[in-house]
């Protein structure tokens, strides 16, 4: 297998763009994310559409995998409160809008999304509204090049409380009533779809043709390569570092073995073990790939 393996972690916006790349170097990854505005929902003061273009064709020349941002964890496009569904709308836009340039410049990218919660609304509520607040997030960016679009990606989330997204089936139902799919796609996160009750440790082959035969494998563009501290079906959402968990470092390296998962943008979302930085994370990952 010659396939390069794209891995890095959730970094730092602080300082900018060229901070971003810096601190990707020092944990020696290959792709990375980070949240395009504050987690808590304020507009970036360090990332501005004015250096997006550099920051672009500086990833291209040191041959960056596609990068995976990630909106912030506040919005919600299944509140019961309007005023909530409207911001998360509005948000997301001008989080693409920023967004925007790097793919432009032909730097792959995409943003990332917690679908939503119902908040006791029900499940089939919250798929209605998610692929309502979707449609209108791109109404909003309507253009006639689709490839100048940042692609959203639909997280698979672990089932904690009253997420939507806890099964393949809820996504799926969420694709099929945006009008506009051709940039929708789906992160695999490995902690979530285990906690969620899909056995991906002891039948590995059987959860990706069931996630392939409900969305459509082709739709999966990135993974969040998180080990999972409660293990199947607990629906907590408690990460732990790659082989400190209930999937432990064999899944994993059928992960970066595999050749439908091994070519995607893997991001880590676990504590960092080394301060500031996930360089030996990453190492093991490496590590873990068949020569």
């Amino acid at each position: 297998m010659t396939t390069e393996l794209f891995i890095g972690s959730h970094l730092s916006t602080s300082g900018g763009w060229n901070k971003l790349i810096e601190r990707s170097h020092v944990e020696g990854g290959t792709t990375f994310a980070f949240f395009p505005r504050s987690p808590y929902g304020k507009k970036s003061t360090s990332l501005t559409i004015d250096g997006a273009t550099d920051f672009a064709r500086r990833l291209i020349a040191e041959h960056y995998g596609p990068l995976v941002a990630h909106a912030p964890y506040v919005y919600n496009l299944a509140a019961k409160d309007p005023a909530k569904r409207e911001f998360a709308i509005h948000a997301l836009a001008e989080d693409l809008e920023l967004l925007a340039p790097i793919q432009q410049a032909g730097q792959e990218i995409y943003l990332n999304i917690h679908p939503g919660s119902h908040v006791w609304q029900g499940a089939e509520e919250g798929c209605r509204l998610i692929a309502d607040g979707l449609n209108r997030v791109l109404d909003l960016l309507a253009t006639d090049d689709a490839d100048a679009t940042v692609p959203i990606l639909l997280e698979t989330m672990a089932g904690k409380g009253t997420e939507c997204g806890r099964d393949f089936d809820q996504l799926a139902t969420i694709i099929s009533h945006v009008d506009h799919t051709a940039n929708l796609g789906v992160t695999l996160d490995t902690c979530h779809v285990y906690d969620a009750g899909y056995d991906i440790l002891n039948d590995f082959d059987g959860v990706l043709r069931r996630l392939d035969d409900t969305i459509g494998w082709n739709r999966v563009k990135a993974i969040h390569a998180n080990d999972s501290q409660y293990g199947l079906d607990s629906h907590k959402d408690r990460h732990a570092n790659i082989g400190d968990g209930q999937l432990g470092t064999a899944f994993f390296a059928q992960l970066v073995n595999d050749p439908r998962t091994a070519n995607l943008p893997m991001i880590l979302e676990t504590k960092e073990q080394t301060p500031t930085t996930h360089r030996d994370e990453i190492a093991l990952l490496r590590g873990l790939r068949n020569v």
